[in-house]
């Protein structure tokens, strides 16, 4: 990792072996310039697969109200797996060198999922580039049988990675989903992967915040509704599941934010929700899309609101449109002038969004949350916006995500 005054957000994921620091571009809200350091690893190309998860082969969640990290992981431990990935040079070489990350059996059918910078080079490759899966992947159970995985596929966006084992090959004991939209602030965690290649390690915390707005390691667009923990994830943790209290995932373990590359005290977790969303696109297309609706964003207060004179306290004002994008074909507008306010760059004079599709927005990651989990590429949405003073609704066909968000300054 490359000293910094900052905190830079640092990959959980460990390697055994040679590791390669990795430096990848990154966006701050839709379209700002970041940067962040990483260590990634290798992959292969995306199959569909033949079945869809068995939901009701998975495990039952804890009885009680009770905090039991014991008892978490006596019933979890079998569950959660060791991912060993072996890339290019390290198959050629016979060198036994290999990238390690953790992973959780969701089916008795075989899948298992991770994040997808375990499995792939996604955050090395270049902007716009298709990630490389690695070329061989192994998943290590609690009792130390190994056996191949096959990669189904991956999303970047939300850094979610797919297997598939033969299900005759090992006793397999699926771990149950929890609801990531119902997570509060201080409630328990318990964290089981593979820091440092230590397998089957457990970790206990709180929940810091959630519905937070953090970098993606492996994509330009933001990950929204991130849970915040101050559980001690490390290196190898990445892609392993994060429990709550009744033992069900609400998130896959995914990034630190560090000075030193090491725990302090703030990691972050993919929301398990949105895990789910990308999993069933992957087991039924072998890819993942997204919606785009092709503008950036700037949430409104009612500081805001007052000083630039906006019609309503709060909603997503639209700051620039991408040209011939969807929201620029449906007639929607930008802010022509920036003015910088307290601190803050703000393109007033544009279009503010109050509603889509009937629900209210109050911020720009609600724009961002309501395209990317609830909307599919080709629906028809319907933005409520406010116009000066006038309120107009706007009905926008939306398209597809691309691999790196367009510029404009409309």
């Amino acid at each position: 990792m490359r000293p910094g005054p900052l905190a830079v957000v640092a990959v959980v994921c460990a390697l055994l072996g040679s590791t390669t620091a990795l430096a990848i571009a990154k966006s701050t809200g839709w379209f700002g310039d970041g940067h962040t350091d990483t260590i990634v690893l290798t992959q292969a190309a995306p199959s569909p697969a033949a079945n869809r998860v068995d939901q009701g082969g998975t495990g039952k969640p804890l009885v009680g109200n009770d905090f039991d990290p014991a008892a978490i992981y006596r019933a979890r431990a079998s569950g959660v797996v060791t991912i060993v990935a072996l890339f290019g040079s390290q198959m050629r070489s016979g060198s036994g060198d290999a990238a390690q990350g953790s992973g959780f059996v969701v089916s008795k059918q075989g899948y298992i999922l991770t994040n997808s910078h375990v499995i792939t080079t996604a955050g090395e490759a270049a902007p716009g580039e298709t990630p490389e899966a690695a070329g061989s992947v192994f998943v290590e159970f609690r009792d130390g049988d190994r056996i191949p995985a096959r990669i189904i596929g991956w999303d970047v966006y939300d850094d979610v990675g797919l297997l598939k084992v033969d299900p005759k090959e090992h006793v397999l004991r699926p771990v149950p989903f929890g609801d990531s939209s119902q997570v509060v602030v201080g409630e328990p965690v318990a964290v089981i992967g593979s820091p440092f290649g230590n397998e089957n390690t457990l970790l206990v915390g709180v929940v810091s915040a959630t519905e937070r707005s953090i970098e993606s390691l492996t994509s330009s667009y933001d990950i929204v509704d991130a849970i915040q923990t101050d559980a001690l994830i490390n290196r190898g943790n990445s892609g392993g599941p994060m429990f709550d209290a009744r033992g069900r995932v609400i998130g896959i373990n995914a990034q630190i934010r560090s000075e030193s590359g090491n725990a302090e005290g703030v990691g972050f977790a993919v929301p398990i929700n949105s895990a789910k969303r990308s999993m069933e696109q992957l087991i039924e297309n072998g890819r993942v899309r997204y919606a785009w609706l092709g503008v950036s964003t700037q949430s409104v207060t009612p500081i805001l609101a007052r000083h630039f004179d906006l019609a309503a306290e709060h909603g997503a004002a639209i700051q620039t449109v991408i040209d011939g994008g969807p929201a620029a074909e449906a007639g929607l507008r930008g802010g022509p002038r920036e003015e910088d306010f307290r601190g803050i760059p703000f393109r007033g004079g544009g279009d503010l969004i109050v509603a889509i599709d009937g629900n209210r927005v109050s911020s720009a990651e609600d724009v961002v949350r309501a395209v990317t989990e609830r909307l599919f590429p080709g629906q028809t949405t319907r933005l409520t916006v406010l116009r000066g003073n006038e309120r107009l609704v706007i009905s926008v066909v939306l398209g597809d995500r691309p691999a790196n968000p367009p510029r404009s300054d409309r």
